[in-house]
């Protein structure tokens, strides 16, 4: 059909942007919380906080999905999920990660790679007390990446708690559920350019010291794009 287009005439030219390495910032916690800034004010980008997380098995298949960023600071990035998930057995293997922010309206994407480990139990706690109280209980209801015979057996159990812990009531902290550290190794910063002669200047740890806050523990490099 004539008005139809392939995959392959889909295409739009970069040109929002560029990135010099005198634009970037000392360290890559400054410069994260710049570009993330930019994503929450641009109203095209839904989650500005969600990443693709990458990880791979102990048989080297890759995995991913998306994940939702719930922290950074010096020490890294920080996520929570179902430590009976896939992605949870994936890091109690070989704990290597890779994460992209793909902020597709800005011509840009966030490239991290690093080590998950996990957080402490209080601090799984302080964020699990911070979420809506579905949420909550929607982490005990879900044994995440196990398969279950219906969407039935997930509403059911949901009523049942709904009814043991009405809205206002303290939810405990799931024993299965909390929070990873992605200790940082490296993490790029991408631009779109015309031409598709992007801009890639990545950050890379020089040593044992990974604080991201820390402008003596990275090197800048550019890279071909």
């Amino acid at each position: 059909m004539t008005n139809e287009h392939t995959v392959s005439d889909m295409r739009i030219s970069y040109d929002l942007d560029q990135l010099n390495e005198s634009d970037l910032a000392t360290t890559p916690l400054e410069q994260f919380t710049t570009w993330l800034s930019a994503a929450v004010a641009n109203e095209n980008i839904l989650e500005p906080n969600a990443m693709v997380l990458s990880t791979v098995d102990g048989q080297g298949a890759p995995s991913s999905r998306s994940v939702l960023l719930k922290g950074i600071d010096e020490r890294g990035l920080t996520f929570y999920t179902n430590y009976g998930s896939a992605k949870a057995s994936h890091m109690g293997t070989n704990n290597h990660v890779s994460v992209v922010f793909p902020w597709y309206s800005l011509h840009r994407q966030i490239i991290v790679t690093g080590k998950a480990t996990k957080v402490s139990r209080d601090e799984s706690l302080a964020y699990f007390q911070t979420r809506p109280h579905l949420s909550q209980l929607g982490a005990i209801v879900s044994a995440q990446s196990a398969p279950i015979d219906s969407r039935d057996v997930l509403e059911t159990r949901m009523q049942e708690l709904i009814e043991e812990f009405p809205d206002g009531t303290t939810v405990p902290l799931p024993d299965q559920w909390g929070g990873y550290l992605i200790t940082v190794n490296t993490m790029e910063f991408w631009q779109g350019r015309r031409s598709r002669l992007h801009d890639r200047l990545r950050f890379i740890a020089t040593g044992d010291n990974h604080n991201i806050s820390d402008p003596t523990a990275w090197r800048v490099q550019r890279y071909s794009p």
